[in-house]
């Protein structure tokens, strides 16, 4: 991992420059709260329905703002992709062990570096609000870490040529606190996520 982040920073920026024009001529994209983009080191949590959602939350923040992507681990055995997503300074993990100590590990040096962690709390693709509880890996390291969630929400009917939503919420700090205190933290964020998109409707 920690030669993957010596080197992915210039390599997530060179290729988030080069994709930029094609995504957003696939996905035109209209983003708000660009304001509420923190310098510090932070882990970003969105809503999760199409495979180019990591890209485009990329793609908004900027290349100025270097995100690692917490990505399933069946990806990396994918021919040229897993090692793509290696080079960029991502990682993978097991499907539901956000909060393993390989995850754990990952995220700690990337936030140590002063750079985000992007996390899914759906766990996987999600086709409406609320039709998949939310894990609590991002809440638990958000809070081991002491750095702040920064809420994320994308238009889930996304499609190609079609102006897509992606709004960014306001850092959110996350207390210490017990397993059920955990539990209703991240069912309350992806409810404000969600709230989010409703209010831009």
């Amino acid at each position: 991992m920690s030669d993957v982040l010596g080197k992915g920073e210039a390599y997530y920026r060179k290729w988030l420059k080069r994709l930029k024009g094609l995504v957003y001529f696939f996905y035109p994209t209209e983003v708000h709260g660009l304001e509420n983009i923190t310098d510090q080191p932070a882990i970003i949590c969105a809503n999760h329905s199409n495979f180019i959602d990591p890209v485009l939350i990329g793609e908004a923040f900027g290349p100025e703002h270097h995100i690692h992507f917490m990505a399933k681990e069946e990806l990396r055995s994918k021919p040229v992709l897993g090692k793509f997503i290696e080079n960029l300074g991502s990682f993978f993990v097991e499907r539901g062990s956000s909060t393993g100590i390989d995850a754990v590990r990952n995220t700690m040096k990337c936030i140590r570096s002063g750079d985000k962690v992007m996390i899914f709390p759906e766990g996987t693709r999600v086709e409406e609000d609320g039709a998949a509880d939310a894990k609590t890996g991002a809440v638990r390291m958000a809070a081991k870490l002491k750095v702040p969630i920064v809420p994320v929400y994308i238009s889930r009917n996304k499609k190609f040529f079609r102006k897509a939503k992606l709004i960014i919420g306001k850092p959110i700090p996350v207390p210490a606190g017990t397993h059920e205190e955990y539990e209703a933290f991240a069912g309350q964020l992806m409810a404000d996520i969600s709230e989010m998109g409703r209010e831009e409707a």
